[in-house]
């Protein structure tokens, strides 16, 4: 007796050799007995087994008694159809493996892959065919597929198919397939139009709902590390760098900002892959099996590109642009914590945001350890363990392997010896970077300011006349001088300047900074002042029109105000780059901002 008992012989050999000990509750509640031959219609989460389930639940269906299929295959006998072509391609690994001992022929036929090539897999035979909605009816409409045999019918994930108005395609696909064959639908959750689908495509079908469903993330833990906005970047490198995940997946809002991103970890020396919206079917493949393979270890992806993907090793989410709303956060977390491995979910949160971020997570019912981002110091404590615990120390050395090293020791002794590993280790991973702050944070945390005593001032060359406005300038300043919103004090705007306060200890490096880079808008410059200035009489806004010059914030401000109100796209262009957010009230100069006006 095995823990999969009632799966047919030859998947449970496929199961063992795999390393299944125990199924996970989707997979238990379809081995039932009396489900072998029922409709099932099953909530069950992402991440839960539920492909292994499906090929496990019509398994009885297909071989009909027998050990193996027909070596010459004609007409498919089952049918899968997936919302997405990534997960489609990877329900067809994952039942390739599943029926190998079978002698099974799958094929698949999904949007973006040559479909004279999918023509022919299906004219060559196949057993099981696994596709998306519209490349199916595709093929069926032009007489390559043919489901005149099917005996079984899968919908996985199907209420995110009709999410993404696939309901057209799906009934077209079940109308064409005989009405005597087993259908099952793998849903999230059993919503009204799901249960309506069932109703019409399904026969009595028995309603099973995996235990733990309502706790679908209890395998991943969440961890929230507050920043500096313009420290986003610096935080993510050194997350990475702490748990050093097998792979590893980030999350930006936009297109721009995984192009940044990217790059940015490419050039300190990680090996990335990208995946948005403007890449080719073909280049997500070939950056999905980089991943797979070892290749690369950190994938940077929307939350579009990154729908429907399954990484078996992926160990860490990081959540580099915030999500608008808890399911987003859900899905994206959900990643990792799949079939019972251990996962970590990481939010890298600018202060800006941190209200967001605590509403977020109470109304997806999680709970996160707030903490700062890893130090270098705590990074490098980290490296030191894992050093210690390198499998080429514990593993068994051949009797060459001994031999040289007795050479190497005789040549240059133990320490010179140790100290070379330690370098090849740390030489092999990037470094750590400095964060522009640390505070100590409680599980609420706290908003800390600088103390001002003997603060710098500083001019900006744009005022009222300008339309220069707080809302603009904190940005501008604190990227431009890489400061904190912390290490700024007042701002004042005058008719035809503005005057800045910055903290006595981050005064010489806002000055050196700015002299080094300028402040990224043409036509502003920031320049040092001597002493405090004097309070001057402010005079009202203009309301614009002819006469004097006239500031206008650049693409980047205008953008983030914009994706700052409306919540941002989930993956559009957008020129704001991936960090830059206006004050809230909370900021170093209160009173609420008025809107701009149009310049």
């Amino acid at each position: 007796m095995t823990a999969f008992e009632n799966a047919h012989p030859a998947l449970a050999g496929a199961l063992a050799a795999q390393g299944y000990e125990t199924p996970t509750p989707v997979q238990a509640s379809v081995l039932e007995p009396g489900h072998a031959t029922a409709d099932l219609l099953v909530s069950a989460q992402t991440g839960s087994g539920k492909t292994v389930a499906f090929g496990l639940a019509i398994a009885p269906t297909l071989l009909d008694g027998a050990d193996r299929f027909a070596d010459r295959p004609g007409e498919p006998l089952a049918l899968v159809v997936a919302p997405t072509r990534e997960l489609a391609l990877q329900v067809r690994r994952e039942l390739d493996w599943l029926y190998a001992p079978t002698g099974a022929r799958t094929a698949s036929c999904v949007g973006g892959m040559d479909m004279r090539r999918e023509r022919e897999a299906l004219s060559a035979g196949a057993h099981i065919v696994v596709g998306t909605p519209g490349r199916l009816r595709d093929h069926i409409e032009r007489g390559s597929l043919d489901l005149s045999r099917i005996r079984a019918a899968v919908l996985d994930e199907a209420d995110e198919m009709l999410d993404l108005g696939f309901r057209e395609d799906l009934e077209y696909i079940l109308d064409a397939a005989p009405s005597d064959r087993r259908t099952l639908m793998f849903s999230a959750t059993v919503s009204a139009p799901i249960a309506e689908l069932a109703k019409r495509y399904q026969r009595g079908a028995v309603r099973l709902a995996a235990s733990g469903e309502r706790a679908p993330h209890h395998d991943i833990e969440y961890r929230a590390h507050l920043v500096a906005p313009n420290d986003r970047d610096n935080a993510v490198v050194n997350t990475l760098l702490f748990h050093d995940a097998r792979s590893a997946l980030v999350f930006c809002g936009t297109r721009i900002a995984v192009q940044h991103l990217s790059s940015r970890l490419a050039n300190r020396g990680f090996s990335v892959v990208a995946l948005s919206g403007e890449l080719s079917q073909n280049e997500r493949s070939h950056a999905l099996q980089a991943i797979r393979d070892g290749r690369a270890r950190v994938c940077v992806a929307t939350d579009v590109a990154a729908r429907g993907i399954d990484l078996p090793t992926l160990d860490l989410v990081v959540h580099a642009d915030i999500p608008n709303n808890a399911e987003t956060l859900l899905h994206r977390s959900g990643r990792t914590g799949r079939a019972g491995r251990k996962g970590v979910s990481v939010l890298v949160v600018p202060r800006t945001r941190r209200h967001h971020v605590m509403r977020l997570l109470q109304s997806g019912n999680l709970r996160a350890a707030w903490a700062p981002p890893p130090s270098s110091t705590e990074i490098a404590e980290r490296d030191r363990e894992r050093m210690l615990a390198d499998e080429s120390l514990i593993a068994e050395s051949s009797a060459e392997e001994l031999a040289f090293a007795a050479e190497l020791l005789a040549a240059h002794g133990a320490e010179r010896v140790a100290a070379a590993f330690v370098r090849l280790h740390q030489a092999s991973r990037p470094a750590p970077e400095e964060l522009l702050d640390g505070p100590a944070f409680a599980e609420e945390p706290r908003k800390v300011r600088q103390d001002f005593q003997g603060a710098v001032w500083f001019r900006v060359s744009a005022g009222h006349r300008d339309k220069a406005e707080a809302r603009w300038l904190l940005p501008l300043i604190c990227r431009a001088g890489h400061v904190t919103k912390n290490e700024v004090g007042a701002i004042r705007i005058l008719p035809n300047e503005s005057q800045v306060e910055i903290a006595a200890a981050a005064a010489d490096r806002f000055a050196a900074a700015v002299a080094a880079g300028g402040t990224g808008e043409d036509g502003v410059t920031i320049t040092r002042l001597v002493g405090e200035p004097a309070p001057a009489t402010r005079s009202p806004r203009p309301a614009g029109g002819p006469g004097g010059k006239s500031f206008k914030p650049g693409a980047a401000g205008r953008k983030a105000s914009k994706a700052h109100r409306e919540g941002g796209r989930p993956d559009g262009p957008r020129a704001d780059g991936p960090h830059r957010e206006g004050p809230r009230k909370d900021g170093p100069h209160r009173g609420k901002p008025r809107k701009p006006r149009p310049a």
